[in-house]
């Protein structure tokens, strides 16, 4: 299977996991640290890969006009029944049915590394952007999905056994607090990325490395993560 359909085999428990109550990062602390890179409301922001609408709902709780786009007819459904004001469209993120320049503001917050055809999505991006609009993207850091501690321990090495440089799918599977989720994703290097932002014409304004603020750490296991990186995230412009 591809990306799109191990994610829409995956619908229902990634439907549990999300919407438990504090108990992903996005609700205990990535979604608070990527909110700080977007620009203001203007008039359209574009969720690319919303997923069941979690962060759609939360852009138009602050005053965004917001369409979702997602390949998951499973997840759409779900966007949909949660927030039936929020518009939301079945669409592939490398063939977005959206006119040109639409937009000013297009996100794609956890979508680029589970998408097949990342460069192809990051020109779509381009195209349904007005000049001066922006891209704000969080992915898994590719430090992150190259690589893994070898413990719990909080001084646990961290230690990459493959290549870094090359790219491969993976499949990682994990439980906690009686909910379990595979996240199927593709490991690619930062010059993957910075490649097709590069050829889709965008400049770069900021760049962040969140890993689990120290106010966050609930378990001494995760203190591990203090001296990593967990995601990586940027805002980039559209002249």
């Amino acid at each position: 299977m591809n990306l799109r359909e191990q994610w829409q085999a995956q619908a229902g428990q990634w439907l549990a996991w999300a919407r438990a109550p504090g108990h992903d990062s996005f609700w205990r602390h990535h979604g608070e640290q990527f909110g700080r890179l977007l620009p203001p409301p203007g008039a359209l922001t574009l969720d690319i890969g919303c997923g069941e609408g979690r962060l759609s709902r939360r852009l138009a709780s602050e005053g965004h006009r917001v369409i979702g786009l997602d390949a998951s007819p499973s997840l759409i459904s779900a966007a949909r029944s949660a927030d039936p004001a929020i518009d939301v469209i079945r669409a592939d993120a490398a063939a977005l049915p959206l006119a040109d320049a639409c937009a000013d503001l297009a996100i794609a917050f956890m979508s680029l590394q589970d998408v097949d055809a990342m460069p192809a999505a990051v020109r779509e991006a381009a195209r349904v952007l007005k000049p001066g609009g922006r891209l704000c993207m969080a992915i898994v850091h590719p430090l992150n999905s190259a690589g893994r501690f070898e413990s719990l321990a909080p001084d646990a090495p961290f230690v990459v056994r493959g290549s870094y440089l090359d790219s491969f799918s993976y499949s990682d599977p994990i439980e906690r607090d009686g909910l379990s989720m595979i996240f199927h994703s593709a490991h690619r290097p930062l010059q993957s990325y910075f490649a097709a932002l590069e050829e889709a014409g965008f400049l770069i304004e900021a760049l962040r490395e969140p890993s689990i603020p120290e106010a966050k750490i609930t378990r001494d296991s995760s203190r591990r993560w203090l001296r990593v990186p967990l995601f990586l995230h940027l805002r980039c412009l559209r002249p």
